[in-house]
């Protein structure tokens, strides 16, 4: 199998790419514990916000939906944070998610930061590198602010909602908590970014409303395959001592 593979079938790439995001939350957290999980909510909202600008279009039953890559790598956070909030509770879940805000907020300044430096003339590479950042770092500041406004927000509701549920059923019905949990937050999400299209004169309503749809039928695919996810990393690490969700 060779890369021009992947170029005649984004759908299966697509696929790999999802099983890579969330398998990569189960080795941090098989190795590293509840610090690897930090670690993954981490990684997932800065490559999220790196490559939200990244889209591409993807065939599925002959119909033509256009998807980006950061939204793949941001639906990864939330099977993280579900994680920690069913092993250590809701304050680690929250926790990681202040993190995840803060470390985004931290890495955006930087690349702004190093877009005053003035590229060195001593290779052709450093003026194209110079400029592949100042992409990165000036890419529209409503982008910013909405991303990480519409991070907080439904990060923060996907915590409560997941921790609520698990109050009511116990140790029952994971597969409830993490899906209702997920696909809620996951359309508060894609509602908030909606009005962030809108709001920077990118798109008008209906075209903003449309692409965020076709997102969230995607996000919402994710959303049931990390159920097995969850389920299958539910009683690793057995010998450490579980946090109460009180």
């Amino acid at each position: 199998m060779n890369l021009e593979f992947f170029y005649s079938n984004p759908e299966i790439l697509w696929i790999v790419t999802v099983l890579y995001d969330l398998s990569l939350a189960i080795i941090l957290f098989y190795f590293f514990g509840k610090e690897g999980l930090y670690a993954a909510v981490v990684l997932g909202i800065i490559l999220g916000n790196l490559q939200g600008g990244k889209v591409s279009d993807l065939e599925v039953f002959g119909y033509t939906f256009t998807v980006s890559m950061g939204a793949i790598m941001y639906s990864g956070i939330y099977f993280a944070t579900d994680l920690l909030n069913e092993k250590y509770g809701r304050k680690e879940a929250t926790k990681a998610v202040i993190i995840g805000a803060v470390a985004n907020v931290v890495v955006m300044l930087t690349l702004v930061l190093s877009t005053l430096y003035v590229p060195s003339k001593i290779s052709s590479s450093a003026e194209s590198v110079h400029e592949a950042i100042s992409t990165l770092a000036v890419y529209s500041p409503i982008f910013v602010i909405g991303s990480i406004t519409a991070y907080l927000i439904s990060q923060s509701f996907d915590v409560w909602v997941f921790h609520k549920i698990r109050t009511i059923t116990g140790e029952k019905m994971l597969w409830l908590r993490n899906n209702v949990s997920t696909l809620l937050s996951q359309a508060l999400d894609t509602f908030i970014y909606t009005f962030v299209w809108v709001i920077a004169g990118e798109l008008d309503f209906l075209t903003a409303l449309s692409i965020s749809l076709t997102k969230y039928v995607f996000k919402f695919f994710i959303a049931i395959v990390d159920t097995f996810f969850i389920y299958f990393v539910k009683n690793i690490r057995k010998n450490e001592i579980l946090v109460s969700n009180n």
